[in-house]
């Protein structure tokens, strides 16, 4: 569980990924200076380390040039001072958004027309791949004249990783993992072995979750939701599942696997069946009441996650480690009986809530229902 992430949650509606891990940064490295000068040293930003002041500031505002639309709110500003004169380093941060048109240009002007200042230095770090290699010569070109970085923050992962000695390092690690910005440049073993498996794995669970498992869930549920499983659920939740909806987005249930993207190589994904309900959903007190009556009468059955944190999403989870099928000798026939374990043991909680769901006893379905249910076959590809 990350700290950081569960106070991220507790902003309702849109969450300040950005802003919010600008602020986390900031205050680490205005608590280990040192760590802040040998960055900027292994990139090649500056070559002194005999600066007597470092202050770090962020969200600092600065008037508009006569040139520029409106003022600027800048991430983090460093000024680095030996006394005797001053280098300033403006870090403009992306995790989940690009570079607002013409926002680089505009800080290298504030920059080049800042008094007494020795180095301007203009870095800028994002997470997802985005050149800005005409940058560099505008700023050089400018008098005076800045010099921009671009950089990634997979590289300060990797930097971080190597002198993380105090909890608020390793939480900020764990973070970066979180929200995908440990991911290199470069294709690891790991990587590749990934590429050249990746259908086979697919195939492999696929073959889990179709035919007699989807069916039977969609009986004990009322359905299966077009295109699940699907490549998207994999992609933004680490999860490829098969899932219904009973009241809009609020409440559902899906079965399959979870947790695909762990933190380190030495966890497991785990496959079961899990009920969550949103923060925003009307009936939600009820709902966590029945599932906190589910966990106080079968501890060691169901799983909770975040039954106590709101504004978040709440859940209970029937699950089982990858790693506990890996000694079966048919460990696919293994999983399927597990995931049909996994819809009865759903079924069975049910009289604990008034769940707005209206599944289909097997015994009342024909032969011609059967042929007429598009939703039993397998998801083809296409669908996914």
């Amino acid at each position: 569980m990350s700290l950081f992430t569960n106070l991220l949650n507790l902003h309702s509606g849109n969450k300040p990924r950005e802003d919010f891990f600008t602020e986390i940064v900031a205050y680490f490295l205005s608590l280990n200076k040192d760590i802040l000068i040998d960055w900027l040293k292994h990139h090649s930003i500056i070559s002194d380390n005999n600066y007597s002041s470092i202050k770090i500031s962020t969200q600092q505002e600065h008037q508009a040039l006569a040139s520029h639309p409106e003022d600027s709110r800048l991430d983090i500003v460093v000024e680095l001072s030996n006394g005797l004169s001053t280098d300033v380093i403006f870090i403009e941060s992306k995790i989940c958004s690009t570079e607002v048109p013409g926002q680089l240009k505009k800080y290298a002007e504030i920059l080049s027309n800042l008094p007494n200042v020795r180095h301007r230095i203009l870095i800028y770090i994002t997470r997802d791949y985005d050149p800005k290699d005409e940058r560099k010569k505008y700023c050089l070109d400018l008098l005076p004249k800045v010099n921009f970085f671009q950089l990634r923050w997979y590289q300060f992962y990797s930097f971080l990783k190597e002198r993380a000695s105090d909890i608020l390092a390793q939480e900020i690690l764990i973070f970066m993992r979180k929200n995908g910005m440990s991911h290199t440049n470069q294709f690891s073993s790991v990587d590749l072995l990934t590429i050249v498996n990746f259908n086979k794995t697919l195939n492999l669970m696929e073959s889990t979750l179709s035919e007699e498992v989807q069916r039977e869930f969609k009986l004990a549920f009322g359905g299966v939701i077009k295109g699940a499983a699907s490549m998207t659920q994999w992609r933004w939740s680490s999860r490829y599942i098969i899932y219904t909806k009973f009241s809009g987005d609020n409440f559902w249930c899906g079965l399959g696997y979870f947790n695909l993207n762990p933190d380190n190589f030495t966890e497991y994904p785990y496959l079961g069946i899990c009920l969550e309900v949103s923060p925003h959903f009307v009936e939600r007190p009820k709902i966590i009441e029945s599932m906190h009556k589910v966990i106080n009468d079968q501890p060691n059955i169901w799983t909770p996650e975040n039954l106590t944190i709101l504004p978040d999403w709440s859940a209970i989870f029937y699950r089982k480690s990858l790693q506990e099928f890996l000694s079966q000798e048919n460990q696919l026939s293994a999983i399927k009986d597990f995931f049909l374990k996994s819809i009865n043991e759903l079924k069975n909680i049910q009289p604990d809530f008034n769940f707005p769901w209206k599944g289909v006893s097997i015994e009342t379905v024909t032969e011609v229902d059967k042929e007429k249910d598009p939703d039993t076959s397998p998801p083809s590809i296409t669908q996914l």
